[in-house]
């Protein structure tokens, strides 16, 4: 009898298994005793929280600003005359009432002694005639003429006084006689200007702020000047406008600065700092910002019961590296990892981080935001 080949038995035996089990179906249905059941699934989603306490934060404006002495007026004549002496010379330190100029008078001071005198007579007129009124030896119209003619000499007197001053302009005010135009012999005319008085012992810091920056400020906030050489100045806020620019709708600010070593500053430029009052404030990375359904910047957390949630923050300042915001709990269970994979009203199961992955500034680092040590 023929053998039959091997592959052909087992191709045999193959065909028949499957068709066992194409005839019988699936065996598990004949089991007496179920399955075990799967391990219970997980209560949440897991994320990565850290319990965080507010810290005090002082927050700070840093514009660019323009340097002008507290006190400078342009000098001009009164009187028309040529320049007699100029007893000051330029650039030299001044106090009130000091004599700067003096212009050919024109015999002045002897009109004024005239002026004088005629005033005496005058007085001593009315005054006698006083006394010859009161015996009834004058008229009333006589002693009323004496009386015009004696204001009339008090008005030529102050007249001439008032010339002759302006003959002779003074220091309104402490300061640096910082230009003189005339020489010698300079013809001088009533409106002309002669020279410029700067007072530079304080100085002023003219900026301007947009219109989300002038609500934080208020008159009497500490000011820093950072100069061009590095140089510090350190004043306060005396002044911030009521009134927009209608160009630039931004508000015009001033700031009063100490100069006690009278550098000459007045007309250059600066960085000026304005300290504002310290917030409560959470330090976060600003990638953990997102906007709610309001279009607000929020921020995810837990709550004790370890449901998600979402609160609107106000943003106090931020860089690169950290965000400062307000309106949150304190403490605060904030998410850290996460937050983008899980709702609002969820409940998670927490994983505490044991540090913040939030950098803080630097012992001397230059910026802009300054928390509070």
């Amino acid at each position: 009898m023929r053998r039959i080949p091997f592959s052909y038995a087992l191709a045999s035996l193959l065909v028949l298994a499957l068709v066992i089990w194409l005839a019988f179906g699936n065996f598990q249905r004949f089991q007496t005793t179920p399955p075990d059941a799967p391990d219970q699934i997980e209560a949440g989603s897991r994320v990565e929280i850290v319990v965080q306490q507010s810290t005090p934060f002082i927050p700070q404006q840093i514009i660019q600003g323009q340097l002008t002495a507290e006190r400078e007026t342009t000098l001009r004549a009164n009187v028309a005359g040529f320049v007699d002496e100029k007893p000051v010379a330029q650039g030299s330190r001044v106090e009130a009432g000091d004599t700067l100029l003096v212009i050919d008078n024109d015999a002045l001071p002897e009109q004024l002694q005239q002026a004088r005198d005629e005033l005496a007579v005058a007085e001593a007129e009315y005054a006698g005639a006083r006394n010859l009124r009161q015996r009834e030896l004058i008229s009333q119209p006589e002693l009323l003429r004496l009386q015009s003619a004696l204001s009339a000499s008090a008005a030529s007197v102050a007249q001439l006084q008032n010339q002759l001053d302006d003959s002779r302009p003074t220091a309104p005010f402490d300061g640096v006689l910082n230009r003189v135009q005339v020489e010698l012999g300079d013809l001088l005319q009533p409106g002309e200007e002669w020279g410029q008085l700067v007072d530079d012992r304080r100085l002023k810091g003219a900026a301007w702020v947009s219109q989300q920056q002038v609500g934080d400020l208020s008159v009497g906030l500490p000011v820093t000047a950072r100069l061009l050489n590095g140089d510090h100045l350190e004043g306060e806020l005396t002044f911030i406008s009521h009134r927009a620019e209608e160009a630039t709708r931004s508000f015009y600010i001033e700031a009063t600065l100490d100069n006690p070593a009278g550098k000459r500053l007045a007309g250059g430029s600066a960085e000026l700092t304005i300290t504002l009052p310290p917030r409560q404030v959470h330090t976060l990375s600003p990638a953990l910002l997102s906007l709610n359904s309001e279009g607000q910047l929020a921020v995810k957390h837990l709550d004790d019961n370890d449901q998600v949630q979402q609160t609107a923050v106000e943003l106090v300042s931020a860089d690169t590296q950290r965000a400062y915001v307000t309106g949150l709990a304190d403490p605060l269970r904030l998410i850290t990892l996460g937050a983008g994979m899980v709702n609002v009203g969820e409940t998670v199961s927490p994983v505490m981080t044991e540090e913040a992955t939030i950098s803080q500034p630097s012992p001397g680092q230059d910026s802009v935001h300054a928390p509070v040590d």
